[in-house]
């Protein structure tokens, strides 16, 4: 296969397979669901699906989360790992919500990155899941099968973003990256990996597999 070929056919698997994509962080809005990005750094999602509820029946909003203290929030997000970093990003950007966005979370990849905590794939998540906006989230997942299925050279993150936005189509970056992330969980796993389950890697993949 070429490139092209590969590329359909990542496309269309996934699509057989992952149909329909629910948005894996509990949320209600995007302010909660940038909190739950936000604490989903080096964190199952599943962890952290039980603990924003213990946080949200406080504080679902950033006007009630600076009433928090941050020492408040890391006892509370504390099972997520990171906690006195993500305490202090979440009160911080709360604060700063209020102060300068009138309590809204911004629409746009510059003003999110901005704030305390939150990168660059924090920010294309919540404008994708949470706005609608065309964005290619990459995580580790993402990063790894780009590597795997020859699509990209596996460099950095940085790199696997542009190649990704660049081979596959825009109206399908928003689904096709929670299809990968959902696809690598369960077919193509960094442990325990087993290419004769793993239908993607073993018909377009690399001969070495990183």
């Amino acid at each position: 296969m070429n490139k092209k070929e590969r590329v359909q056919f990542v496309i269309d698997t996934l699509e057989e397979l992952y149909p329909e994509t629910p948005i894996p962080l509990d949320h209600k809005d995007p302010y909660t669901l940038l909190i739950a990005v936000l604490m989903s750094a080096q964190s199952k999602d599943e962890r952290v699906n039980q603990i924003t509820p213990l946080l949200f029946e406080k504080a679902d909003n950033p006007y009630d989360m600076v009433k928090l203290t941050v020492d408040e929030i890391r006892e509370i997000i504390k099972p997520v790992g990171l906690s006195p970093m993500k305490s202090k990003g979440i009160h911080g950007l709360s604060k700063i919500l209020i102060e300068e966005h009138d309590g809204e979370v911004p629409q746009s990849f510059e003003a999110l990155e901005k704030l305390p905590a939150v990168g660059h794939k924090t920010a294309s998540v919540v404008m994708s899941q949470g706005f609608g906006v065309p964005a290619f989230p990459v995580d580790t997942h993402i990063h790894r099968l780009m590597y795997r299925w020859n699509l990209t050279t596996g460099k950095n993150v940085e790199t696997t973003e542009k190649d990704a936005k660049r081979l596959f189509p825009k109206e399908l970056w928003n689904k096709l990256h929670l299809q990968i992330i959902f696809y690598g969980r369960e077919y193509s796993p960094a442990r325990g990996w087993d290419i004769e389950k793993d239908i993607i890697t073993k018909t377009i993949g690399r001969k070495s597999i990183q």
